[in-house]
């Protein structure tokens, strides 16, 4: 029998006026998964990803985090998750051991506990050699990672990424996705939003695909690349496509994307003054 899902909705779905930017998906994301929701811009993925947070309340539908009904027990699911959102939303005039210690108390950690944590946060992302230093005056890279680090100095179950690498440069982002994996190897649930898909496919296990508001695709990657490649006849590809897979290789993560949404690399028409 098949574990309960760490993440399920039903028929979710928001509105914002006459915009339907979720349109009725049912989402499931299994335990210890580290999880993939992909879509192009203006697709419902922050929004998606808000609502299942507690940022954002939906229209209609419902969402069930570790089992609880986030509706009608939101602070006990608030509890047990960890939250990088896409503006971060730091506190900028405190130094980065306050605002984790401030970040730990509010997540219910004692006194004693909470300074333990925030210290070995700051060595492991770091960031303790200028204690002093005030969030407001790191570098971009640099809050990403106090920002990770006060998304997980609970130990939570589930850890909800929306857009975690963007603008880090090659080194912290080798530091968060260290931390990222051991925790999916702890047994964390993970779900990330990125548009950099080489990064979705050399770390999630299983991938869903947001288009227009509706989900088109959801399952592991093998599944959704089968899936792809049960629609496209034997003998019909094109050698011009840029998104066929060579002869003998699979499809990337990129081309499945690409061939899901309907997107094209070429623009139709050219612009003749880039020479």
């Amino acid at each position: 029998m098949d574990a309960a899902p760490t993440i399920s909705t039903q028929a979710l779905t928001r509105r914002f006026g006459e915009l339907v930017a979720v349109d009725g998906i049912d989402l499931r994301v299994a335990p210890g998964q580290f999880f993939g929701f992909l879509g192009p811009n203006g697709a419902g993925k922050s929004t998606t990803i808000k609502m299942l947070t507690g940022l954002l309340a939906p229209s209609s539908g419902r969402i069930e985090i570790l089992g609880l009904d986030l509706e009608k027990g939101p602070v006990d699911v608030k509890r047990q998750i960890g939250v990088v959102p896409e503006g971060m939303a730091l506190f900028g005039r405190l130094t980065g051991s306050e605002f984790l210690n401030f970040a730990g108390r509010m997540y219910g950690l004692d006194r004693e506990t909470a300074a333990k944590r925030a210290a070995e946060l700051l060595d492991f992302m770091q960031l303790a050699d200028q204690p002093k230093k005030l969030v407001t005056d790191y570098s971009h890279g640099m809050q990403k990672k106090v920002a990770m680090a006060a998304a997980v100095i609970h130990g939570p179950k589930v850890l909800f990424l929306d857009e975690p690498f963007e603008g880090v440069d090659a080194i912290a982002a080798g530091t968060l996705k260290a931390m990222l994996q051991g925790m999916i190897a702890r047994g964390a649930t993970i779900f990330l939003t990125s548009h950099v898909l080489e990064i979705v496919e050399r770390l999630c296990s299983h991938v869903a695909i947001i288009h227009q508001g509706r989900l088109v695709a959801q399952g592991s990657l093998e599944e959704l690349r089968a899936g792809v490649e049960a629609q496209t006849p034997a003998g019909s590809g094109d050698s011009s496509n840029d998104y066929a897979p060579a002869s003998g290789e699979k499809l990337t993560l990129e081309q499945i994307f690409l061939r899901t949404v309907g997107g094209s690399r070429h623009a139709e028409q050219e612009l003749s003054w880039l020479g």
